[in-house]
């Protein structure tokens, strides 16, 4: 599916996400986790830690692993890549990991 032909959700102002931290959105009916990373990164992935079922993922500490830019679960500490959604302790945690646009300072979210 091209970029074009994603249905866009807007879920917040850039300015409402402080860098390195996550808020949580509801996108179709779906938890999803949006990062910002530094000024300018933008990230999306399920909220839902799939260890616990608790949707806190966004909470998350932000940093990197070696190239990898992540989020670290509050509840067990697994790291979750914020551009792919991998797990990178336990590959069968993964979550999925969806597309950011910006527009009009605006932050969309397309799942994925």
């Amino acid at each position: 599916m091209s970029i074009a032909t994603l249905q866009w959700n807007t879920v917040c102002a850039v300015d409402d996400i402080l860098p390195n931290t996550g808020v949580c959105a509801l996108v179709e009916d779906r938890h999803v986790a949006v990062f910002r990373v530094g000024e300018a990164d933008f990230y999306a992935i399920d909220n839902v830690d799939p260890k616990s079922g608790a949707s806190v993922l966004s909470r998350g500490l932000v940093g990197n692993l070696g190239e990898h830019v992540v989020v670290a679960s509050p509840l067990y500490k697994n790291h979750f890549d914020l551009a792919t959604g991998a797990c990178l302790e336990a590959p069968e945690y993964s979550v999925r990991a969806h597309s950011v646009s910006i527009e009009d300072g605006r932050v969309r979210v397309a799942l994925g």
